[in-house]
């Protein structure tokens, strides 16, 4: 009997202790659903939760440079880095869901801490990109180009003289010896952080449109380049530029020297005057001194326009062969058939620099 009662016993302490290991691993499981039940809720509540973003227009003022190539997430990158927004997946997220959206390169003037939809609303507005813009007059030198694109765009001069003498590095024909005369003028616009090369070679294509739009073939270019600086320099009213080309190319025709001045002067380079010295138009060591050499000057003497090289393939019609600017103020011109008719004229000139000194240089 008492035996019977202890096995009893001992049987309910062995269920009891069942049931506890039982209802241990219960709450255990419970307790461990509970967390990975949080867990996941915390991981749905990050993933659906709105993305980290400023409220604000923004403060300051910063420029961002978006590379070529780049693409959304980069530049997305670049904003966060430089505090425009807050976090790069308020700003991706605008731009996944409108794959129209095209952002392109340059430098555009956005502000610190601004809002991901402000900051890409900154960015396609045309207002806020970046430009430098220069403009560059027709018949500039080099050097005159050089000093206004270092004053525009804020480029050393020092880094475009190098390129001056380094005409292949453009893939100018073999005959051009530098790149003078092949600097279109015009106004252009430049992102900001362009290079000196890229200026240069921006100019140069301009100028390739614009010989092909005259239908200028390549092999002639750098002589119609030549001619048409010339003009340029010499000729000052519109009227004036067909008649100073018709005046070049009869002397070429019976080939009697240019007898040009500019040239003489582009030589010493002395451009400040518009006269030159007895001396320096006897000086045959001038390349450019067309009293001593024949024919054109060995390349231009600065940047024509359209209506130089226009002047050149179409000059007016007519006889003459001398021509000179009466007036400098004026620029009254006097073109004349006859060496004795341009004597006449000359006089003029002469009386010109008596009453006005300074003219003469």
């Amino acid at each position: 009997m008492a035996g019977r009662r202890a096995r009893a016993q001992a049987e309910r302490k062995r269920r009891g202790r069942r049931r506890l290991i039982g209802w241990s691993i219960a709450l255990a499981v419970l307790v461990g659903l509970g967390f990975a039940a949080a867990w996941g809720i915390g991981q749905l509540q990050e993933r659906f939760a709105e993305a980290e973003d400023y409220p604000g227009p923004g403060t300051g003022e910063v420029t961002v440079q978006i590379e070529p190539g780049q693409n959304g997430y980069d530049v997305a990158a670049t904003l966060v880095e430089q505090d425009v927004i807050a976090s790069a997946e308020a700003f991706t997220d605008i731009l996944v869901a409108d794959p129209s959206i095209q952002l392109h390169p340059g430098g555009y003037q956005l502000r610190q801490q601004m809002s991901a939809q402000g900051a890409l609303d900154a960015l396609l507005d045309p207002e806020s990109k970046v430009e430098l813009r220069v403009t560059v007059p027709e018949g500039y030198t080099f050097q005159q180009v050089f000093e206004r694109l270092e004053r525009d765009l804020g480029i050393p001069a020092a880094e475009f003289l190098p390129l001056k003498d380094d005409p292949a590095r453009f893939g100018l024909p073999a005959d051009a010896l530098t790149i003078e005369g092949w600097m279109f003028p015009a106004t252009y616009t430049f992102d900001e952080g362009v290079t000196a090369e890229g200026v240069i070679q921006a100019m140069i294509d301009r100028q390739r449109q614009a010989l092909a739009s005259h239908g200028v073939a390549e092999a002639d270019a750098q002589r119609v380049l030549t001619f048409a600086a010339l003009v340029q320099r010499e000729a000052r009213f519109a009227d004036d530029f067909g008649k100073v080309a018709r005046v070049f190319q009869n002397r070429l025709d019976i080939n009697m020297p240019l007898q040009s001045d500019a040239t003489v002067a582009y030589g010493t380079g002395n451009l400040h005057v518009v006269t030159t010295t007895a001396e320096e138009r006897a000086d045959a060591t001038n390349p450019y001194n067309t009293y001593q050499h024949p024919g054109l000057p060995v390349g231009p003497i600065g940047a024509p326009g359209d209506q130089a090289i226009q002047a050149v393939l179409e000059p007016t019609e007519g006889p003459w062969l001398y021509f000179v600017t009466v007036n400098p103020e004026t620029g009254e011109t006097i073109f004349s058939e006859t060496y004795d008719q341009h004597q006449v004229a000359v006089a003029q000139f002469q009386q010109f620099l008596r009453d006005n000194p300074g003219w003469g240089g």
